[in-house]
Parts: C-alpha cells; structure tokens; sequence
C-alpha cells in the first residue's frame, strides 16, 4: 500500500450551546470531530485533506473509524486523480464496507482535496458542477423561546433559519422567533414527535410560516411519515430515515423531501451521486451538515448546486474555526473559489 493516513481527533468549543432532542455530545457545549492528511507517493509535497464526523447515532465512534480506515484506504489505492478516476475510486469505498459513513467520507473528501490538487481544479469542477448555489440557512438549538429568539435575532440576516424542535415549548419557541424574524423557519424535531404531536402543531406550523418539517417521527416509521405527509400542506424531509442512496426508493411516496448529509452517505462523491438519484425520484432535496469544520463544509459546498435547500452552517457553530479559506458572501451562499482541490487549509 502506497497512501499514507495521518488522522488527528478535535474537541472543539461551540459559539452557543447546542442541543437538538437527541443530543449525545458534550452537553451541547462541545463537539469531536476527526481530520485526516492524505498522501501519495506519487504526488510529492501534496496533501489531501478530509474530515469525518462521528455521530452515535450512526454507529460510530473515533475507534470504529480509525479501525476501518486501513480497510478504505486499500479501496482506493491508485486511484487516477481524473474525473472518472476519482467516481471508480468513490464506487470502490462505498463498495469495501457497509454503513461506516464518517469514516468513508474523510477517505472520499481528502481524495477528492488530492486529486483536484494534482489536476489543477477545484472539487467542484472535478466533480463537473456548477458554483450556483443556495444561500445556507443557520440552525438554533434547543433551550428557552427568549435565547432561542435572542439568536434568531443574532443570526436575522440569514435568509432562513433552521429551529430545532422536539421539546415541550415548541410552538412557544417558534412563535417567540417569528416575533424577530420574518423569513422562512425550517423546522428539525430530531425523531422527537409522535403522530399525535406533529397533528396537533401542524396548524400552527402553517400559520407561522413554515417552510418544512425535517424528520418528526423515529428513524424506521416509515408509516407515520407516509400518513402526516399525506395530510401536510408542507414538505415532510426524511433526515435520520435517510442514510444512504440505498434509503431513497422506500422513501417514494413517503416523504416529500430527503436530507443529504456527506457524513451519513459518505464524502463528497457519493453525496452527488445520491442528490442526483434523489432529484430522479422526485425528491426535493436538502443538503445538511453536521457541527463540523470548514474542510467538510467546504466539501459539502462543492456539491451544492445539486441541492433545492441548504444548511451548511456548522463551522459557523463553532467557537474556533481551525481551518480558513472557504469564504461566506454576503448573500449567505459559500463562494467556490478556482483554487484546486477544496481551498481551505489549517490556521497558523
């Protein structure tokens, strides 16, 4: 074997304490994530860079990734840094084990980082897609309606903005934003519902103006989101029902929407591949992230313009950003930029 991993574990502070109604991090205050710096022989003096993030949820932790990196790392072994190389090379990670989507995307984003880096292009172009993108909503955790609405206020230039839900004050938190805000709300309850809830505050959802209801029921109720996405006049968006292209044809006819996120499919190739799947079925299309830095942002952002709605506002959660050069515009879309690979690198 010819690539060589160096893979380094961040605990990073956030800006704003974070919870969603199943959080399983640092009390909302903190989040892990892994780094890893890619390296081939071949092409001396670059380094391809990637970012997995582990979440519980998904069965893995910073041990389960470490322990299948050599397992992906042969999966990809001379791949060719060309457009076509890099899809066969995707096909191969995907193909070398099940689930394991954090691990798989530090591979796939640091392999596509290298190969744009050794072509001369941006990931995006590598990937031949466009730098027409939508603008990115910015997400508010759990806590009280008054500071969920002081960071509403906060984040007011956005042009939307995604509430999480799934608590007892729901409705009084919404109504408590959409007294400072008058843009889209995007509502996220994080498996939190139960069909009687999500019955019972649909009416008012309407009423404030929201946009859509991103995963109200437990991962496998496929039934119950089939049956509030029949009487919702919004769109139902499966996120944690949603993990990899493999999930999206029981999903027609169930929900409207899908959430892609590169952490659950697995990297920015496999992200593309599974948007463009979900756009053939019918789906309209969600791009998400996790609470992860500008390298998975910025690989995230190269897959955009295959996306309806944005969220990719995690490095913007964080207290620290370690990283720089992916760049924010005023209008709240991320700017790609011609510089090869992702364009981003580590502070000095």
């Amino acid at each position: 074997m010819t690539l060589s991993l160096r893979h380094e574990v961040l605990h990073l502070a956030l800006r704003d304490p974070f919870r969603i109604a199943r959080s399983d991090h640092d009390a909302g205050h903190a989040v892990t994530t892994l780094v890893i710096e890619l390296r081939d022989p071949r092409f001396p003096g670059l380094v391809g860079l990637g970012e997995g993030y582990p979440d519980r949820f998904y069965g893995e932790t910073i041990d389960t990734m470490v322990a299948v990196f050599p397992m992906l790392l042969a999966a990809v072994e001379g791949f060719e840094p060309t457009a076509a190389g890099v899809r066969a090379a995707t096909a191969r990670l995907q193909a070398a084990i099940r689930w394991n989507g954090g691990a798989k995307c530090a591979i796939d984003t640091a392999m596509h980082d290298l190969a744009g880096k050794v072509s001369g292009l941006p990931v995006h172009r590598l990937l031949g897609l466009s730098t027409d993108i939508p603008p990115t909503d910015f997400t508010l955790g759990l806590d009280e309606p008054s500071i969920v609405a002081e960071r509403a206020r906060r984040a007011s230039g956005f042009p939307a903005l995604k509430i999480k839900c799934g608590g007892p004050a729901d409705i009084a938190t919404l109504e408590a934003v959409r007294a400072v805000y008058d843009h889209p709300l995007r509502v996220d309850a994080n498996t939190g519902w139960t069909p009687d809830i999500a019955r019972q505050l649909l009416p008012a959802l309407v009423d404030l103006g929201v946009e859509l209801i991103e995963q109200p029921f437990p991962a496998g109720r496929l039934d119950w989101l089939r049956d509030l996405q029949a009487t919702s006049p919004l769109p139902i968006v499966a996120d944690e029902s949603c993990v990899t292209i493999g999930d999206l044809d029981a999903l027609v006819g169930v929900t409207a929407g899908v959430n892609v996120k590169l952490a659950k499919c697995g990297g920015p190739g496999a992200a593309a591949l599974m948007l463009a799947r979900a756009h053939e079925l019918g789906f309209r299309t969600f791009l998400g992230c996790m609470e992860e830095t500008s390298v998975a942002i910025a690989a995230s952002a190269a897959v955009a313009s295959l996306a309806d709605w944005v969220d990719l506002d995690g490095n913007l959660l964080l207290a620290d950003e370690p990283f720089e050069g992916l760049v924010l515009g005023e209008d709240h879309r991320w700017q790609l930029s011609d510089r090869a690979g992702l364009g981003v690198s580590r502070r000095a």
